[in-house]
């Protein structure tokens, strides 16, 4: 238990150096972390040291993995990251309380923002994630200047999951208005109470334990989002509690909840087919009823030294039997990671194609009908 207490104090001295001082000085705490735990463990292997934003990330999850499977304490949570918008529009931080709980939330309103109705994209950052980080990996608050919308980033309470994940999985947070669920649902509407949002283009999206929880909310709430995006997620009902949805996520036999069998709302899903934190089949899962039609395209990868759109994909693009849409973008060697998203944030792959691009074109072209349940 002392090696792994240790291990983590050093990692968290590293992941600290690492945001204020650079990667050199980070590596150097690494380095001294690991030969303090090869001295301990004889001839064990030396683990690989974190090159990328997304490997440190990794690593100080696998920490506090280690260090809480041999202590009954807590471990100590990552400090916080934040990060400027580097946008004109307004970043603010807010609370929503309700019967349930409360939660933060970040708030960002376009420099664009005047007397016409604009969209609303709700955000749902993944486990060890917070509001800031998926701003700046996904660049949704670049992309909410450029194409004129507002979104929203609710923030996941340590008090609820000390690693910070939505709580997808637990039947008391799968109900509509109960919960997690609850609580975003909440959020959404007071951002569309105080400001002007067009009720027809108010969409959801998430990453890993995000992208379940998005579509819990589509699930329970179709009457106010119109679309959501599924990134590296899970389907509504996949589990009912922690053993199913571990079970769900390598993609073992999984809890199904058939109660929502016909699709109410299109949804959009990218998943890389080398992702081993949660399985891909899980996006096989998430368009189970979507299955009056289907076409398959292939998106070959551009040339290196573009930007994004390194990786090939294969697109589908499905109906269901009463003519709701799906996309599905299977992301070829990618990981579990945003597709396309920027390095400042964790969790990204930006040699993936442009998720939020495909997310937004996707959103912009399903609104709700006038008059839909």
């Amino acid at each position: 238990m002392k090696m792994n207490e240790d291990f983590l104090k050093s990692m968290k001295e590293a992941f600290d150096l690492l945001r204020t001082k650079g990667p050199k000085e980070a590596t150097a705490a690494v380095q001294r972390a690991l030969a303090g735990g090869k001295a301990k463990a004889g001839n064990a292997q030396t683990p690989h040291t974190p090159q990328s934003v997304n490997e440190w990330a990794q690593a100080w999850t696998q920490a506090q993995s280690q260090a809480q499977s041999h202590a009954n304490t807590t471990p100590p949570a990552p400090a916080e990251r934040t990060f400027d918008a580097d946008t004109p529009g307004t970043f603010s931080t807010h609370t929503l309380s309700n019967s349930a709980a409360q939660r933060q939330y970040k708030l960002y309103v376009p420099a664009v923002y005047n007397n016409k109705p604009l969209p609303l994209i709700v955000m749902l950052h993944g486990c060890t994630q917070n509001a800031d980080d998926f701003a700046a990996g996904t660049r949704m608050n670049e992309m909410a200047e450029r194409h004129g919308f507002i979104v929203v980033y609710p923030n996941q309470s340590q008090a609820a999951n000390h690693s910070g994940c939505w709580n997808w999985f637990k039947p008391g947070d799968q109900q509509r208005d109960q919960g997690e669920p609850s609580l975003i649902a909440g959020i959404t509407r007071e951002v569309i109470a105080r400001y002007r949002v067009d009720p027809a283009r108010v969409y959801v999206a998430g990453l890993s334990a995000g992208g379940a929880m998005a579509d819990v909310m589509l699930k329970t709430s179709p009457d106010l989002y119109a679309a959501a995006c599924v990134h590296s997620g899970l389907a509504y009902g996949s589990a009912k509690g922690l053993p199913s949805a571990l079970a769900a996520m390598k993609g073992g036999k999984a809890h199904r909840n058939r109660s929502h069998v016909e699709p109410l709302r299109p949804l959009i899903v990218f998943h890389g087919d080398a992702d081993t934190t949660v399985h891909p089949s899980n996006a096989t899962a998430l368009i189970a009823g979507f299955n009056a039609g289907v076409t398959t395209v292939s998106v070959p990868p551009h040339p290196t030294g573009t930007g994004s759109g390194q990786r090939g994909c294969t697109v589908q693009r499905l109906v269901a039997a009463n003519g709701v849409e799906a996309e599905v973008w299977s992301i070829h060697g990618a990981g579990h990671a945003w597709a396309g998203g920027s390095q400042r944030g964790s969790y990204t792959d930006p040699s993936g194609p442009d998720a939020a691009a495909e997310m937004l074109r996707f959103f912009f072209a399903h609104p709700r009908a006038s008059g839909a349940h």
